[in-house]
């Protein structure tokens, strides 16, 4: 097969998107089969399978038996599992305030917004949960 005609090879985590992705469309539970055909096709039925398997590891899909076979229903969409991946690189490496600081120097104006305005919104909401745990403090000491 001449370089022409080769597929190019998909991007790391691409085609768990596209299968999540495809999931997301589906009116209710489908099959692995399903999601192969919703892709085109061009995928081995064992690879649809395989990346089902590795989106259930990472709880982003449930399963249930139907039958002989299974049928597959997304539990997060595709930011979530994208959300995933970022955490999963950054807990590889050993200077997480090094890759923290690069990413977000390297962040557009826009993104830089979004990014403070989000962790404004959990500090707020963190500074909530420590107030109500102050007027309500749980007594595990209770006598029996």
């Amino acid at each position: 097969m001449t370089t022409q005609h080769r597929r190019a090879r998909r991007g790391q985590g691409e085609l768990e998107s596209q299968v999540l992705g495809a999931l997301r469309e589906a009116d209710g539970p489908v099959t692995a089969a399903w999601v192969q055909q919703r892709l085109g096709g061009d995928l081995a039925y064992t690879t649809v399978v395989t990346i089902l398997t590795r989106l259930l590891a990472k709880d982003v899909v449930s399963r249930e038996r139907r039958g002989r076979s299974f049928v597959w229903t997304p539990t997060a969409d595709v930011a979530r599992l994208a959300a995933l991946r970022m955490r999963r690189l950054l807990d590889g490496e050993r200077d997480r305030e090094a890759v923290l600081t690069s990413f977000v120097t390297t962040l557009p104006p826009g993104d830089e917004q979004v990014l403070r305005a989000l962790l404004d919104t959990a500090d707020a909401a963190d500074n909530a949960d420590s107030a109500d745990k102050a007027r309500h403090p749980r007594d595990d000491s209770t006598e029996h």
